[in-house]
This record gives C-alpha cells, structure tokens and sequence, in this order.
C-alpha cells in the first residue's frame, strides 16, 4: 500500500506499488501456498494471470509432488465475470465461490473453466474455507483486494499480514484502500504482534500476527 493507505488509484492503468525485488517476493511467497485468492472486483479492475512467474519455482513445486501453480480462488457475490480474463486462461486449476443466487449464471459463463461452488444465501467464507480444506488446501494467500481483505481480517480469518509500505502518496480518497471500515477483532485496543520488519529497496515489508498481541513471546 502507499504510505497514505491506498493499495491503487483511479487513473485507468494500474499503480504499481512494489519495486522488483518485492514482486519476486511476492512469487516466492505464491509458489509456497496451496492456493491464491483475489476478489472479483480486483480480477475486473486489474485483469491479473496470478501465476508464479519463476521457470525454477515452478519445477520446485513439481520435484515435491506439487502442480506447478497453486490452485487459483476467487470470490464473487454478484456472479459478473467475464470468460475473457486472464485468471481462467493462464496456471492451474480455479475454482469459483458464490453464493446460491450466482451459482447457475457463473457455471454457464465459465462452463470448462472453472470449478464453481456455492456457499448458501450469501458468500460464506467459512463454508469457502471447509471446502478448499477439502481440497487439501493448507495454506492460503490471500492477495486482495479491499473488501476481501476486511472479510477475512474482521472475521479473524488471517493468521499473517504481509504489509509493504510503498514511499508514494496517493492523495485520493475515491481510491481503493488496504481495508474498508469494520469492526476488528479487539478493535483498536488490539495492538497485533510484529513479526518482521525489512526493507526490501525503497519499500518496506511489515510481517503482523493479527491473532496475537504485541507483548507476546510467542506467534
């Protein structure tokens, strides 16, 4: 995010927060998950592939018994996605989640593309996860955007933060933010451990421990 809290801005082309040396992070990072999520206002708004990018990552994955990209998640309550994004074409296996109003109108315009499951009335993150543990699925990245990050961060959902703090101001409050408003575990009495802190060029990488506190001796 920038140092003002925006994770993009409204111009057509997209912000690039991160240097180099923190996307190859970032592909570290994928290529030792099970699986990716973004939300779908983020696939519509920045039309990533969400891939490990790394040939050598990749062939890692693959000498440990792993498909070469993790599997790729996303979330959608309005069922509005478009065949033509990148997301379906590029990496492994996806996997859509709706809830039960979305399930029929997803399933006929990704027909082959990807796996869809509805989660009830609403999205249910909680039947969402049940199912991806199912699916073996032990370790999920959660990368965005806003309202996907306050979903699991309010509910409790995260064990980890990865936090990089780009020294650029965005200025504009009709930007999508890291978190909307929400009501936090703890609320703003809850001072989350800090895990790590590295600068990684000129940004700087904050690792927090949202369920554990700030004075504990122990993650």
């Amino acid at each position: 995010m920038s140092v003002d809290g925006y994770i993009d801005d409204t111009t057509p082309e997209r912000l690039l927060l991160s240097n180099a040396a923190d996307f190859d992070r970032v592909d570290e990072v994928r290529a030792n998950t099970d699986a990716i999520l973004i939300g779908a206002t983020t696939m519509r708004r920045d039309n990533p592939r969400l891939l490990v990018n790394s040939e050598a990552r990749r062939a890692q994955r693959v000498s440990r018994g792993l498909p070469a990209y993790p599997l790729k998640v996303t979330i959608t309550g309005s069922g509005d996605l478009s065949r033509d994004l990148k997301f379906w074409h590029h990496g492994g296996e996806k996997v859509v989640y709706c809830p039960d109003t979305a399930a029929t109108k997803v399933r006929e315009t990704l027909d082959g593309l990807a796996d869809v499951v509805s989660t009830g009335p609403t999205v249910d993150l909680g039947v969402m996860l049940d199912d991806l543990g199912e699916r073996g699925i032990r370790h999920l990245m959660v990368e965005g955007g806003g309202t996907i990050h306050t979903q699991f961060l309010t509910q409790g959902l995260a064990d980890e933060i990865h936090l990089a703090v780009a020294p650029i101001f965005v200025g504009d409050s009709a930007a999508p933010r890291f978190v909307n408003a929400g009501q936090f575990p703890g609320g703003s009495a809850h001072r989350m451990k800090v895990a790590e802190v590295r600068s990684i060029g000129d940004v700087v990488l904050i690792r927090y421990l949202p369920k554990a506190a700030s004075g504990d001796s122990t993650s």
